[in-house]
């Protein structure tokens, strides 16, 4: 995850100056002092954290939906800031796992979370706070004792003031929290705020990246996952969990230099869910490569042809061969 030689390092609450944040700069409290580091978040499925790290990169780097367990892969967005480079890694969701699959997303984020400079600990605020998410505090006491931890309450848009301040009351009881932070992702309400406290965590040192790039996933990988992106929006809730992608070949059109050719297949496991994916004459299917061209276009600054198909790949969740050949 992080570029050699450079180390992670717990410390203590830091008090912020008052400042603004975010990838467009910052005011710091010393023009000399420049810090780089990485932040993970964390949090049940569906806690907004996918969302929370597109506002903070400025840009779509981890795919976001409605559906729960949508993130798969520890996605890493790059925050520039005159003051500071920040790495944020978005994590799949912690769940009770049900399947080979579930177990290895849940392994990906306790090791992220042991690698980093500090832990977001993400609870929407339209959700009580339960049993998964005492669970996950109770995994991260383990983890405060040399990495600060983070309190964030997502989703404030979606509920009254007063609803919010009663879940960071709730909140605070779960653990010991280096700060707590009040966000919305979908309004920018206190995202600056968030940056500053999770660069107040960083260690003082140079930019870990170069300027300008947003995230260091492989093309291929931001691709097929903009394309399950599109596959998830309006299929049957069980169906999410079933399907996979991949991406076959991307090569340029012989010819053409504005046009990229990219073939991809999207993995079920079951028979009987191909006619939910393609739908009737292939109208779900097109209207899935519709959506998804729009976003890999403006991702990779080029026009494209993409070509889909749908493969049965039998309870790939459970299969650790084919795991392995879908990426997992």
């Amino acid at each position: 995850m992080r570029p050699p030689g450079f180390g992670c390092r717990g410390r203590a609450p830091t008090v912020l100056r008052p400042g603004r944040a975010g990838h467009n700069g910052s005011v710091t409290s010393s023009a000399d002092v420049h810090r780089s580091g990485f932040a993970c978040f964390v949090g049940r499925p569906n806690a907004g954290k996918s969302t929370l790290t597109n506002s903070l990169v400025g840009s779509k780097v981890a795919i976001t939906s409605s559906k729960p367990q949508t993130t798969r892969h520890a996605i890493r967005g790059i925050v520039h800031r005159p003051d500071a480079q920040l790495i944020i890694v978005d994590t799949p969701g912690l769940h009770r796992p049900r399947t080979l699959l579930g177990r290895r997303l849940n392994d990906l984020v306790y090791e992220t979370w042991s690698e980093v400079d500090v832990v977001g600990f993400c609870v929407p605020a339209d959700q009580k706070v339960g049993p998964g998410d005492r669970f996950i505090a109770e995994q991260l006491k383990k983890v405060a004792r040399r990495t600060p931890v983070l309190g964030i309450v997502t989703k404030t848009d979606l509920v009254s003031k007063e609803q919010v301040a009663q879940q960071l009351l709730d909140l605070q009881q779960v653990m010991d929290f280096a700060d707590l932070v009040p966000v919305s992702a979908v309004d920018s309400f206190q995202v600056d705020v968030l940056a500053d406290l999770l660069v107040a965590q960083m260690p003082e040192g140079p930019q870990l990246y170069p300027d300008g790039e947003l995230t260091d996933e492989p093309e291929t990988t931001l691709i097929a996952e903009l394309i399950r992106e599109a596959a998830l929006e309006g299929v049957r809730d069980e169906l999410p969990h079933s399907l996979a992608v991949t991406i076959e070949e991307m090569i340029p059109r012989e010819g053409r230099k504005d046009l990229i050719d990219v073939h991809a297949v999207l993995y079920i496991e079951r028979s009987s869910q191909k006619s939910i994916v393609i739908g009737r004459g292939g109208e779900r299917l097109r209207a899935v490569g519709t959506q998804a061209r729009k976003h890999i276009q403006a991702l990779l600054g080029s026009k494209i042809y993409l070509d889909l198909h749908v493969k049965v790949a039998k309870d790939w969740q459970r299969d650790p061969k084919q795991l392995r050949k879908l990426g997992f």
